[in-house]
């Protein structure tokens, strides 16, 4: 039985679907969602935010993070606003001083197994659901859902194999992985709108 496409809610025959998040699409509606671009979409250089598919490059212009550092230039640098500075700009003419903060020591987690149960197939370690072979990815030393778990913790963007970055037996993104767990502080990304004092 036809589906319906997620773009046009038409419906969707066999020769003209294409699959993607789970969704159905015509050819002519597998296309970037920015009005602007509308370019064709393939599995390779498709993104998706809230149910709708996007090309790399619009969604990074759309929803990935913004200011100098991040690949859109100084030209486009995203200026901090006045309601950034919670007690008012910096009143001395001495430049404040950066703190590295140090993680405590905890004892180490406790992780369930991705390991095959009673011969079985993996367990994915965010769902506890067996993976098979044609849903699997592996990543962060296990295998995980392609579909539905294979993506950052914090920013549910979809990820590959080869530029996540695990933590803890969850895997994120760079940029998540940059904001939890890199330095902070002025130089580091963040910018003084941000700058941590104590």
């Amino acid at each position: 039985m036809p589906g319906s496409c997620a773009r046009c809610s038409s419906v969707v025959y066999f020769n003209e679907e294409k699959i993607a998040i789970g969704k159905s699409w015509h050819k002519s509606c597998f296309s970037c969602a920015n009005k602007q671009c509308n370019r064709r979409l393939d599995s390779g250089n498709l993104t998706e935010h809230e149910g709708e598919i996007y090309c790399r490059s619009c969604y990074g212009k759309l929803f990935g993070p913004k200011g100098y550092g991040y690949g859109v230039g100084a030209g486009v640098l995203s200026m901090d606003t006045a309601d950034a500075y919670r007690n008012g700009p910096p009143t001395s003419n001495i430049p404040a001083v950066a703190q590295a903060h140090v993680a405590p020591l905890q004892a180490p987690v406790v992780q369930k197994s991705s390991q095959p149960r009673w011969g079985g197939a993996d367990v994915c370690p965010r769902c506890g659901k067996a993976v098979y072979m044609a849903e699997k990815m592996m990543g962060g030393g296990s295998a995980w859902h392609k579909t539905t778990c294979f993506n950052c913790k914090e920013c549910h963007k979809r990820l590959e194999s080869m530029t996540l970055c695990e933590r803890e037996g969850e895997i994120y993104c760079k940029t998540c992985y940059g904001k939890l767990y890199g330095p902070k502080g002025y130089g580091y990304g963040q910018g003084a709108g941000t700058l941590q004092m104590s």
